[in-house]
């Protein structure tokens, strides 16, 4: 399998969890791979897939971004040469609102780069917002190549991950990476993260129950990370295995303390249990 995983920095994204889903499918033999939640798609660029991927986000920006790194990204990297690294420029980039599909592609990139610990947040006017992140080295064009190539294979799209459905058939692998708080340990119900301008609650959580349903009704296979909360629990531990995973994390930078977090797995894949997890 291969060893890539994302080229952007995305919060929440899943390069940690890799290992442990190439452990879970080592001996799956699967159809298409369908992932509604994309973020940084970690786990879709570290797999050899032979056949078709499904790649969607309800974030428009990145899904842009993707698509035009796939079709056009010679003109994306032209682009993104233009730009200048320092603090002035970043903010000047920051204002404008370009009309081109290409010209967004570029400039998504370049803050992510840029910006403050790679964090995607928008105001309430839907404006990029993060500050400039003071970052050192220039972006790693081959890489981008590289992308590309494992890109040729995927459809992608802005949706919402319930859209996924007519994509998903028997054998297919889905994996779903909702957006999800992993720090709290209230059982307060409203403990769910922002994600983009709207809010994944707990009614989305069984609009995703209600998927999770359907594809093991049409006998396709998936893998759902999510929040270590007893309303997940309740919601998801009839839907396959139920793992607990520990894994260690750093929020907010250099002075934050490092801990271990919990978080829940759930997949219905054959022969999978806790040990896989661990």
């Amino acid at each position: 399998m291969a060893k890539n995983t994302s080229f952007i920095r995305w919060a929440g994204g899943k390069a940690w969890f890799v290992p442990a889903v190439h452990d879970m499918i080592q001996n799956l033999q699967f159809n298409n791979y369908i992932e509604p939640f994309m973020g940084g798609a970690s786990i879709f660029f570290s797999l050899d897939l032979p056949n078709k991927a499904y790649l969607s986000d309800i974030n428009g920006e990145l899904a842009n971004t993707f698509i035009q790194i796939r079709d056009n990204l010679d003109l994306v990297t032209e682009k993104l040469k233009e730009y200048k690294s320092d603090k002035e420029s970043y903010y000047e980039i920051r204002k404008q609102d370009p009309v081109s599909l290409i010209e967004q592609a570029a400039r998504f990139l370049y803050l992510n780069f840029y910006s403050f610990n790679g964090i995607y947040r928008v105001n309430s006017r839907g404006k990029f917002n993060v500050p400039y992140g003071r970052r050192s080295g220039e972006f790693n064009y081959d890489r981008l190549e590289r992308i590309r190539d494992k890109l040729q294979i995927a459809e992608i799209a802005e949706r919402d991950f319930g859209a996924c459905r007519e994509y998903i058939h028997e054998r297919d692998l889905v994996f779903l990476d909702p957006p999800y708080a992993v720090s709290s340990k209230s059982s307060d119900n409203n403990m769910f993260i922002a994600y983009n301008p709207t809010l994944f609650s707990l009614d989305d959580q069984q609009r995703l129950a209600n998927l999770v349903d359907y594809i093991n009704d049409v006998h396709a296979y998936f893998i759902l990370t999510n929040a270590h909360h007893p309303e997940i629990s309740k919601i998801f531990k009839d839907k396959g295995e139920m793992l607990e995973y520990d894994r260690t994390c750093n929020i907010g930078g250099k002075s934050a303390k490092r801990g271990k977090v919990q978080e829940y797995i759930f997949t219905n894949i054959p022969g999978v249990t806790r040990k896989e997890a661990e």
